[in-house]
């Protein structure tokens, strides 16, 4: 009787330490950040059992247009999970590139060195030169792309507040 109360016990911590484990991923996201990644899942997982296998990566990427992916790309996808992709992985895979991203007061707080006037604004024309020439330097190409994303006002000039936002929570034009 003892011994089967401490296997009990066992599987009691054990399954309390999996569910603190995959509760801190939820903390790291807003609930409607969830909700979006559930969405993802959601289109991701084509045959619907809960879990992302080959064929749910395959079939994704057919529906977007992109057929004879190889072999090698869906395998490397599906190792970044260490196991089966489930919603929970899934998420924590999120969190784990999605991590290295500055605290949006750290960000604001650079931008707010190219806006001596505190208007909120750089000149968009100014910070394209800074990101072709300083530092991890952007190709044209790159600061194109992130322009198309950039808010800005009839002037040209950026609203960096904006910009933070959607850097540290996502694009919510996208919805």
């Amino acid at each position: 009787m003892a011994s089967r109360k401490a296997g009990t016990r066992g599987k009691a911590a054990a399954t309390k330490q999996a569910q603190r484990g995959s509760s801190n991923v939820f903390s790291m996201f807003e609930q409607a950040q969830i909700q979006e990644f559930k969405e993802a899942f959601s289109c991701i997982d084509q045959n619907r059992d809960g879990i992302i296998c080959k064929s749910d990566l395959r079939e994704t990427y057919s529906q977007l247009g992109k057929v004879n992916v190889p072999e090698e790309e869906l395998d490397a996808m599906l190792q970044e999970g260490k196991g089966p992709i489930n919603f929970t992985v899934f998420l924590t895979l999120f969190g784990e590139k999605l991590n290295g991203t500055d605290p949006e007061e750290a960000i604001l707080s650079a931008f707010r060195l190219f806006d001596p006037s505190g208007k909120g604004v750089v000149n968009k024309d100014e910070f394209r030169q800074l990101l072709l020439t300083q530092a991890d330097k952007f190709s044209p190409a790159e600061v194109e792309q992130m322009f198309a994303l950039t808010p800005m006002d009839l002037a040209g000039n950026i609203d960096y507040k904006s910009l933070c936002y959607i850097i540290t929570h996502g694009d919510e034009k996208e919805e």
